[in-house]
């Protein structure tokens, strides 16, 4: 297996290095090989290069570069952010432009309750706490079509469209169902969107959904307006199994989804083309006042490593890589509930002894 490393800005190359850490651990137990290539696409080269700190001016990442990337099969990310680059340079030059050029059409995101881990949601237990969120991740508002017209006067006009598609809906939607079913837990896939305002779009997502979900006779279906469904979040979140939803609304209620399994510090994701290259990522940020201090959460991204094994071996058909990300969660799990926090500087270990000991019990725990 070959992997591509970007550490990125900030901590990520810290909590990147755990990842891999348990990474080794994972293979010497398994038994798999793998290689890692690091690339330096970051805030400091894109200043380095010359890059306007204000306004995108040149590439983040080069086209050669993704060309290359395409002859891995996974990309692990640290972290995107740089506290000297306006915001959206760097994560519409890094993250958005490989999702696009990648076809990650998927952003899967599980929002699980680790057991020693405090949610903010009072008696809620790691049984209550366990559902995944699929988010269509390549259209919507995100495509970035729109523009805007007499800028800078009082009759400015902006737009920026929600670009829907059929296909792109429908092969999110029915991943979501296959996705279901593989999880085998409550069978139950929620529709999360908006329909009774976004009415042209939402329409076609609800059809899409009506349609697909005619092929999966198995699966319990409903349906969620956002608000709602982030009123259930908070309420009952052991109503859900599985939710499916489009780009804005997935990028809103997965952020309250790593608030309720722990913070930022547990929550990872990945950014997945089912049949291609997919990249895993820790959900939080940079935390560029932690950079170098050993004192930041590396258990996302040591989580986001347990996915890259589990998806990649799911798409090569690798019992060994799926048996490694599934003790790596394990090992996840026993860790947890010997840390003092999930807060950066609270945890009661340092950042390295914190991958010490996931990579130490990743060699015991069992699955």
């Amino acid at each position: 297996m070959k992997i591509a490393v970007i550490g990125g800005d900030g901590t990520g190359p810290e909590v990147v290095a755990e990842g891999l850490k348990v990474l080794k651990a994972a293979s010497q137990r398994v038994g798999f090989s793998y290689q890692t290539q690091s690339f330096d696409v970051s805030g400091d080269r894109y200043l380095r290069s010359g890059g306007d700190p204000n306004s995108p001016s040149i590439p983040v990442i080069q086209d050669q570069e993704i060309e290359q990337l395409k002859t891995f099969d996974a990309i692990y990310l640290g972290a995107v952010g740089h506290p000297k680059v306006a915001p959206g340079i760097l994560e519409k030059g890094l993250l958005l432009r490989l999702r696009f050029a990648l076809d990650q059409y998927i952003n899967l995101r599980p929002v699980k309750l680790y057991p020693g881990v405090p949610t903010p949601l009072a008696g809620k237990r790691p049984e209550d706490i366990d559902f995944v969120v699929v988010r269509e991740n390549t259209e919507g508002i995100y495509t970035g079509m729109g523009g805007v017209q007499y800028k800078g006067t009082p009759y400015e006009v902006s737009t920026q469209v929600n670009c829907t598609t059929r296909m792109g809906a429908e092969r999110a939607i029915r991943y979501a169902f296959e996705l279901t079913r593989r999880r085998g837990r409550k069978k139950f896939l929620v529709l999360v969107h908006k329909t009774n305002v976004l009415t042209y779009v939402g329409q076609t997502w609800f059809q899409a959904f009506q349609d697909v979900a005619k092929e999966y006779p198995d699966v319990k279906t409903d349906y969620n307006h956002v608000d709602a469904c982030c009123m259930w979040f908070l309420k009952n979140p052991e109503f859900y199994d599985v939710i499916v939803t489009d780009n804005i609304f997935g990028d809103i209620i997965t952020d309250l989804g790593a608030m309720i399994q722990g913070g930022m510090g547990v929550a990872a994701g990945g950014n997945i083309n089912p049949k291609g290259l997919s990249m895993f990522e820790p959900i939080g940020g940079s935390a560029p006042k932690y950079t170098g201090q050993n004192v930041i959460n590396p258990i996302a991204a040591i989580a986001a490593m347990g996915m890259l094994l589990s998806e990649t071996g799911r798409n090569k058909d690798d019992r060994k890589l799926m048996q490694a990300g599934q003790i790596v969660e394990q090992a996840i799990m026993a860790v947890t509930v010997k840390m003092k926090s999930q807060a950066a500087g609270k945890m009661g270990y340092s950042t390295t002894q914190v991958g010490d000991l996931v990579a130490q019990a990743v060699q015991s725990v069992s699955v």
